[in-house]
């Protein structure tokens, strides 16, 4: 089981899940059944292979983030991680 905590950050950054699907350009139904638990399948492979090898799944699988992305990011006061 996925434990999600997207809505705690949604909510301590005053954003709507509308505003939050934006971003990533999903439909807010998208966010709305992520808060709920019905997590996509990919992840909870990505998850249980990153536990196989006794690793976090950013140690596994890389996220390479555009720069337009990051400079929403940090218009927004989130993640200073790099690409």
């Amino acid at each position: 089981m996925i434990e999600y905590r997207i809505k705690n950050y949604r909510n301590d950054r005053n954003m709507t899940q509308t505003e939050l699907a934006k971003l990533f350009d999903v439909r807010r139904e998208t966010i709305y059944n992520l808060e709920n638990g019905k997590y996509n399948h990919s992840l909870s492979l990505a998850w249980k292979i990153a536990q196989v090898f006794n690793a976090s799944i950013e140690d596994v699988f890389t996220v390479h983030l555009d720069p337009e992305f990051m400079h929403i990011l940090a218009q927004i006061g989130g993640s200073s991680i790099g690409n």
